[in-house]
């Protein structure tokens, strides 16, 4: 009797051992489901972006949806849209208004899905306290440090012809902030044209005034983007991060002072009293784009084509609009 039972225990064993096989080996046959990521490429002057990013907010918000993040740092908004139009990142944090004109000529594909509201005087032209130059009729023949395609360079254009001037009339020096900041301390140039954190800082830091800021001459919006491939691929991870920018403003401007103490490590060691001035002239409202408020866009790009900068007319309406 026990060994005819044995015998019944190991035929009915059998099948469970195969089946328990099969499983093995589907499981050491199949690999596990690769996690997306979302490459994000930013400026030092992305707040928002450079909060997120600090916190972690977002990076955990899209864990939890299987998708990692990669940051990437950029000198200013230019390179990092020409990174965006060639696919070596997914979304750009915000630049200025006159940096997606420049991306448009070069034939980009890009989306907007986000802008924060103006912030006029959040860029200005900066020249030493002891400069002779007093109003902006004076620029002309002096050499202006100011970076390309940078909203700032929109801000000189606009101040040269509300004086009667053109771009011609001046010197630009195409600098970053950083070189552009050096060469107005050691006086190898007559001015400098920069925005937030930049200009709050050299205002604390060195003897100078303001010969402008762009209240009147510039609206200084930033702007948010994708490749509009992207965006069509992936419209429920633009809304996270929408989502998250939003909050994001809220967050900073309930909280200037927290803020402050976040960003100023990150800002190349600026005090948190200069990071909280330099954060009252951003808007920092995270809203959504409409095509019908791109006037302002279509100005910039004429002025860059007037003064020679753009090898082609640009139609600023001419992107695509994601909606959140």
């Amino acid at each position: 009797m026990r060994h005819a039972n044995k015998k019944r225990s190991t035929r009915f064993r059998l099948p469970a051992l195969a089946s328990l096989a099969v499983a093995l080996t589907l499981s050491i046959a199949l690999p596990a489901q690769a996690r997306d990521t979302v490459r994000i490429g930013y400026q030092k002057s992305s707040t928002l972006i450079t909060l997120l990013k600090t916190q972690g907010t977002l990076e955990k918000t899209l864990a939890a949806k299987d998708i990692d993040v990669t940051w990437h740092e950029f000198s200013s908004g230019l390179p990092l849209l020409e990174a965006l139009n060639v696919g070596n990142v997914d979304i750009s944090a915000d630049v200025a208004d006159t940096v997606p004109i420049f991306a448009q000529a070069a034939q980009a594909k890009l989306t907007y899905f986000a802008e924060e509201a103006p912030s006029p005087s959040a860029q200005a032209i900066v020249v030493r306290k002891d400069s002779p130059l007093q109003q902006l009729a004076d620029l002309k023949g002096k050499k202006v440090a100011v970076t390309k395609a940078a909203g700032a360079h929109y801000l000189l254009i606009a101040a040269l012809q509300k004086a009667g001037l053109k771009f011609s009339d001046i010197e630009p020096a195409y600098l970053s902030p950083a070189d552009g900041r050096a060469a107005v301390e050691n006086n190898k140039v007559d001015a400098w044209v920069t925005w937030e954190p930049f200009l709050t800082g050299v205002q604390r830091q060195l003897p100078t005034r303001i010969l402008a800021d762009g209240t009147g001459l510039a609206s200084y919006k930033r702007y948010y983007l994708t490749s509009t491939s992207y965006a069509k691929a992936h419209p429920e991870v633009l809304k996270l991060v929408y989502a998250q920018l939003h909050q994001a403003g809220e967050w900073i401007n309930h909280n200037p002072a927290d803020a402050a103490k976040i960003l100023g490590p990150l800002w190349g060691n600026l005090d948190a009293a200069t990071v909280e001035a330099a954060n009252t002239h951003r808007s920092y409202k995270v809203q959504p784009v409409k095509a019908d408020q791109l006037g302002e866009q279509q100005k910039i790009a004429d002025a860059f084509l007037a003064a020679g900068l753009l090898p082609k007319a640009v139609d600023a309406s001419d992107v695509e609009i994601w909606k959140p």
